[in-house]
């Protein structure tokens, strides 16, 4: 019986990894997704990395329909890319996370009914983290170009749909990066209320009521 128990346990987990399943990533959920994203703000910002590495797997989920597995992998590649990135200095030390965000954008496109250029999404994302950074060179209006460049490029729409959830995003990030280590309770429940905004607008911009 057991033997029979394991080998169901390894048939699911290669299934999961291995078989090639397709999901249409243009439906989801605004209001979830949003309050995943604050919740890995928060995980990211506190250093907690395997409280970070579950939520982001969860996401992984629920914003890209991963089974499982799957979404432990992929979940694995956002987190490395992301303390890679946060542990840098330098463009070409912040450049080190582009082949984690390569292979993160490369698993969303294998399971994505509609393909899209993995290169343009990873260089996309890395860009508008890199401004953000160096926030002293680069306007606000700069990190929303490339959140709305990144996102047209994965969901084939303009990228002027998706202006609004930019915006609102940015003025998130704008209040966390102002307070930094002097961040309140209040100031939390601020940025949870305008990611709220932004993945509405972004759910609506794909379609989802």
């Amino acid at each position: 019986m057991l033997w029979a128990v394991v080998f169901l346990f390894i048939a699911w987990i290669l299934t999961d990894l291995y078989y090639p399943f397709k999901r249409d990533i243009r439906k989801i959920d605004g209001a979830v997704i949003a309050r995943m994203d604050a919740a890995m703000w928060r995980s990211y910002y506190e250093k907690k990395r395997i409280k970070l590495f579950l939520e982001a797997s969860s996401l992984m989920r629920e914003q890209f329909h991963f089974p499982f597995w799957q979404s432990q992998r992929v979940a694995y590649y956002a987190a490395k890319a992301a303390f890679v990135f946060k542990d840098g200095h330098t463009r070409n030390e912040y450049e080190k996370a582009l082949p984690y965000l390569k292979k993160y954008y490369l698993l969303i496109n294998n399971i994505a009914d509609a393909s899209f250029n993995v290169d343009s999404a990873a260089v996309s994302e890395l860009e508008w983290w890199i401004i953000r950074r160096e926030r002293d060179r680069h306007p606000p209006e700069e990190w929303e170009h490339w959140l709305e460049t990144g996102a047209a490029v994965v969901y084939h729409i303009p990228a002027d749909s998706f202006r609004e959830y930019a915006h609102l995003r940015v003025q998130a990030m704008l209040l966390r990066d102002g307070k930094a280590d002097a961040i309140t309770e209040g100031d939390w429940t601020t940025i949870n209320s305008l990611l709220q905004k932004a993945w509405g607008s972004f759910a609506r911009a794909l379609g989802n009521q």
